[in-house]
């Protein structure tokens, strides 16, 4: 009798610990009673009845590199579903442009279950699934770009293969909030001429920075030049204003010396002109010297001038 007892005891205990389930924070599980959808346990400690109620199994996906760095899928069935925001790393994949240029594309994939009831009932393979759609989907989306397109229009591809995924998987009670082109890889031959393309447009540029240069410094001594001409000529004008503003002064000063000798202010000047040529003369050497008739007149007022002053 003790002993009956002692193992109805212990079934009593193994019954009690099988109908305890811990969740853990961010996970959910699916109760099913006798095959059929029952509740959804949420994080904490439950109470369910053993053999009577069960948890459904999900497939799940996981992503491994080995040491090599290769990766692998491996794919387990899970009785508990993450909440959390979950990342599949796809394969390398080959996708053809419009202008028929064979890619290679790896892409990252960010996403969310947001119904854990929709995501057990409403689709068979969950991570197959969304794997397979990610891929035709990318298909049709390359698909419609030339591989120049492509190159230089990562975010607007990203973009547009969430917004599809994400109105694809809503049925599923799956959240797609981000896709990522990791790497596109184009054939070698087609990177040898992209290479070559952006070598010789470098080199462009470069020609078209150096006549720039040229121009703008011919342009610069075209307009120091100008400046410089301005520049003297304004100089040469002053100066020449100021000479005549100094004769004009000298004439006024000598036409009041001489307003008492009744001598013609302009033949003065003339006749000192006269004289300063004669210097030059005599400081050349030249053993000829013409004087003009007239000069003996001029001559003679200077003289008159000379007594003038000296009284």
């Amino acid at each position: 009798m003790e002993f009956v007892l002692l193992v109805i005891g212990i079934l009593v205990v193994i019954f009690i610990a099988k109908g305890l389930v811990i969740v853990k924070q961010a996970q959910v599980m699916v109760i099913e009673r006798l095959g059929k959808y029952y509740k959804t346990l949420d994080s904490g400690l439950h109470i369910i009845w053993p053999v009577i109620d069960k948890p459904r199994q999900i497939n799940w996906r996981y992503t491994k590199s080995d040491y090599k760095g290769n990766k692998f899928v491996q794919v387990k069935s899970e009785n508990r579903i993450d909440l959390r925001e979950s990342v599949y790393d796809f394969p390398r994949q080959n996708v053809i442009t419009s202008d028929n240029v064979s890619i290679r594309i790896d892409a990252l994939l960010y996403f969310q279950v947001t119904d854990p009831i929709k995501a057990v009932y409403e689709i068979n393979n969950l991570p197959n699934a969304i794997e397979k759609l990610t891929q035709t989907t990318l298909r049709n989306v390359i698909g419609e770009l030339e591989l120049d397109k492509t190159l230089t229009s990562r975010d607007t591809i990203n973009t547009k293969l969430r917004e599809i995924l994400d109105e694809a998987t809503d049925k599923w009670g799956v959240k797609v909030n981000r896709v990522e082109l990791q790497d596109i890889e184009p054939p070698k031959e087609i990177k040898v001429a992209m290479e070559k393309q952006m070598r010789a447009e470098r080199d462009r540029r470069a020609k078209i920075l150096e006549a720039e240069g040229e121009k703008r410094s011919q342009i610069l001594v075209a307009e120091g030049d100008k400046e410089a001409k301005i520049a003297r000529a304004e100089g040469v004008a002053r100066s020449t204003f100021l000479l005549a503003e100094a004769e004009a002064k000298a004439i006024k000063k000598v036409a009041e010396a001489i307003k008492s000798t009744q001598t013609d202010p302009a033949q003065y000047l003339i006749a000192m002109k006269y004289i300063n040529a004669f210097s030059e003369v005599v400081k050349n050497n030249d053993k000829t010297l013409v004087v003009p008739y007239e000069s003996s007149a001029m001559l003679g007022s200077l003289q008159a001038m000379k007594d003038i002053f000296q009284k």
